[in-house]
């Protein structure tokens, strides 16, 4: 018996690899053997195969909506996908390979929870293969699955599969990538994507589906208490008809970390202002608890002018303000970032003006290491200092990821410039935090 939709969790996951490696293909025979394909979706894709003379079905056009796309044969803004099996749901993103496009791989991995990194078994790791394994550790994406794609080219030869595991395991353990999984897989065959395969006997693990389906997504939530980013005051325009709603005053926002319920002690930041939580509504109805991820209406006890910006956070951890930004930059922009440059910074629902103060390093995907810069440049990433205008209550990236985000943006086109991370202590993990410490 299939678990009601309802009940079953949530997974988001992304693609990505360098050009070729068969992203696309590996998608879309994920969605064609767990049939989650609408007749005439394959009925097209079908059509379009046999207009350019191919034996099979195309099932990378499965993914490739964008007409560029489906003429190149690439893939060049991010695809998102919805379908589900019967024990969990998924929302995918499939992610472009080139390094022009590594701005949309950032993101589709930004919200994932699994990112499925695809390494052809002949090539091994590639520049492209640890620029996107730097991107998950600086993302902090909680689980990474490397899927060793195009075994069948190598007749399910597992010393192939078993050099490029380790090569895998050598980068990723060296930049602290969170858990790396890898498994051997087919994506033009089928072998191990959605069914175990005969052909890979000396392979004795799950599945890429199996894999995905039982990861437990918990531990991505942050550790930390409540974090509630205010996005609009509600007051009914009903309540002149229905008195009801008269006295009604709610702060929309969301949960993005810990949980909150009735009766609950909370600050008001920036202001320092300590009230308690009387009710929250969701969609009409009135809730004991909300929890990370929901979208809900508090009501406090007291009667606070809060406004788009404002935080309700637990009382025994709540962040500190603070004008002065520390972080790591994925630069997104064609423009260079420049010395002095003048920004806006969007961190949850505040915007504030910002100054680059500092460009301290950048991260050669050649040498794995940070060299000295006084810019950056498309896809580079590397270490800033911001000097805010207004304090904003940014968190380290790797306690929480949605309080240690932030965006900058063009004042001017309203373009993102960039996506950062607010930095602690370091960026990739403990175990090399030395040689991540970006010092120069």
């Amino acid at each position: 018996m299939s678990t009601p939709v309802a009940t079953r969790s949530l997974l988001r996951m992304a693609t990505a690899g360098s050009v070729d490696d068969g992203k696309s293909t590996l998608v879309g025979r994920l969605l064609y053997d767990s049939k989650a394909i609408l007749a005439d979706q394959l009925a097209a894709v079908e059509r379009v195969s046999q207009d350019r003379g191919l034996a099979d079905v195309d099932l990378a056009l499965l993914t490739d909506g964008l007409r560029a796309e489906r003429e190149q044969g690439i893939t060049i803004d991010v695809a998102y996908r919805y379908f589900a099996t019967a024990k969990r749901s998924f929302v995918l993103a499939d992610c472009p390979g080139h390094v022009q496009y590594t701005r949309n791989t950032v993101t589709g991995a930004s919200t994932a929870d699994v990112l499925v990194l695809l390494v052809d078994v002949r090539k091994g790791v590639l520049e492209q293969t640890r620029r996107h394994l730097a991107v998950a550790a600086l993302l902090r994406v909680p689980e990474v699955v490397v899927a060793v794609n195009k075994i069948d080219l190598l007749d399910y030869d597992e010393t192939a599969y078993r050099r490029v595991a380790t090569e895998i395991s050598e980068v990723a353990e060296w930049l602290g990538a969170a858990k790396v999984t890898t498994l051997p897989v087919s994506a033009l065959r089928g072998d191990n994507v959605v069914a175990r395969s005969d052909r890979t006997p000396w392979y004795d693990g799950p599945s890429l589906l199996e894999l995905l389906e039982d990861i437990e997504v918990t531990a991505s939530a942050p550790r930390i208490g409540l974090r509630f980013g205010v996005q609009l005051t509600l007051r009914p325009q009903s309540a002149a008809i229905d008195p009801r709603y008269a006295e009604y005053r709610g702060y929309a926002g969301l949960v993005s970390a810990g949980h909150v319920s009735a009766g609950d002690e909370v600050v008001v930041l920036p202001e320092g202002l300590r009230t308690s939580v009387t009710g929250i509504d969701l969609a009409g109805r009135e809730l004991t608890t909300a929890v990370t991820g929901q979208s809900v209406s508090l009501r406090l006890a007291h009667e606070v002018d809060l406004a788009r910006g404002a935080l309700i956070s637990s009382v025994d951890d709540a962040p500190e303000p603070t004008v002065d930004i520390d972080g790591t930059l994925c630069w997104l922009d064609e423009r260079p970032l420049r010395l002095g440059q003048r920004v806006l910074l969007k961190h949850s629902t505040r915007t504030v003006q910002a100054l680059v103060r500092q460009i301290t390093s950048r991260l050669d995907l050649d040498s794995v290491s940070a060299v000295g810069t006084d810019s950056l440049v498309l896809n580079d990433i590397g270490r800033v200092t911001l000097r805010l205008a207004a304090p904003v209550l940014a968190e380290d990236y790797a306690t929480n990821r949605s309080g240690g985000a932030f965006l900058l943006i063009d004042p001017q086109t309203a373009h993102t410039l960039a996506a950062g991370m607010v930095r602690g202590h370091t960026i990739f993990g403990d175990r090399f935090g030395d040689a991540w410490n970006w010092e120069i």
